[in-house]
């Protein structure tokens, strides 16, 4: 049985890791440039805080008793944002096949029968996560992520995952790469504060315009949200294909979020019951971690309220 087969048929979600880029920053001090955490694998300094965000994940699954999904850390690794920073084809198939050998090697050295480990390669949006006021064709987002997508494959990933994803069409595009590639894949929607796309598209919507695509991910995500922004906009006939939520840890808007300076981590025992409670009200979840402003707290928090009954949230 692959990794991924596991996944799909555990009694209960895997974790999966959390804001790491904000953890970066902001916990760690180290400077990203384009947010772009593959640079993190350049250095050791780099390495072993990444060494110490994966062992915190680690450990929470060990604490929940399930699964762990290990991100290569590749979410500004496509061929878009390569060219804003100089990088040419060869140098970003590189730069994932450098990610995607650091997570295999780690996840080799930890994996167990108990917590099994897969690895994912992560596909960000071709422009800014927040905005898609330029919202890409669905054509013109399955070239621009093919060159990833490719080298995420060669490199042996176990799944992928395209990321903030602000429109179906992007999405729609990076579910046709990673198809191509041959890639197990999750397509995971960010949504502003009226459970909306960025795209204006009720999230609904967006799900349904995937799947009319035929690109079969395994499931869809919401990402880069948090819980209150999205939780009266899950109601729709598709709503069963959301299989990972990776909420952020603030109740700010994108907007909001973009202009301060410092990290506004929320409260990581209310995310953990939100987050929790999320897994209760939908059983069907595969997938629990954070995004932006989360770190270990946010997830162990998570992982202490598995069972409860869901919450509401206000």
């Amino acid at each position: 049985m692959t990794r991924v087969d596991q996944l799909m048929k555990s009694s209960r979600p895997w974790m999966t890791g959390f804001g790491t880029e904000t953890a970066m920053i902001f916990h760690e001090g180290l400077n990203l440039p384009y947010f772009a955490a593959f640079t993190l694998y350049q250095s050791a300094e780099g390495r072993d805080a990444l060494n110490r965000a994966a062992e915190h994940a680690l450990s929470v699954a060990h604490r929940a008793e399930t699964g762990l999904v290990l991100d290569a850390e590749t979410w500004r690794a496509n061929l878009p944002w390569g060219n804003v920073m100089k990088l040419g084809r060869e140098e970003i198939a590189a730069l994932n096949a450098q990610a995607v050998t650091y997570a295999r090697v780690w996840r080799d050295e930890h994996e167990t029968d108990a917590t099994p480990i897969a690895v994912c390669g992560v596909i960000g949006p071709m422009g800014d996560g927040y905005d898609a006021s330029t919202a890409p064709s669905m054509d013109e987002a399955a070239d621009a992520h093919n060159v990833q997508a490719q080298a995420l494959a060669v490199a042996g990933v176990d799944l992928a995952s395209a990321m903030t994803m602000t429109s179906s069409s992007e999405g729609a595009g990076a579910s046709r790469a990673m198809r191509n590639a041959g890639l197990p894949h999750v397509i995971s929607f960010t949504v502003e504060t009226d459970g909306r796309l960025p795209s204006g598209e009720p999230l609904g919507e967006a799900i349904a315009a995937v799947e009319f695509e035929g690109t079969a991910p395994l499931f869809y995500g919401i990402n880069c949200a948090h819980p209150s922004h999205f939780v009266d906009a899950l109601d729709f006939p598709l709503s069963k294909r959301i299989g990972m939520i990776r909420a952020n840890a603030s109740r700010l808007s994108h907007e909001e979020l973009d202009a301060m300076e410092t990290l506004d981590d929320g409260d990581p025992d209310e995310w953990g019951q939100l987050s929790a409670g999320l897994v209760a009200s939908m059983p069907w979840l595969r997938l629990i971690g954070g995004c932006c402003g989360t770190d270990h707290r946010h997830l162990a928090c998570a992982a202490s309220h598995f069972g409860d009954k869901p919450v509401k949230v206000a």
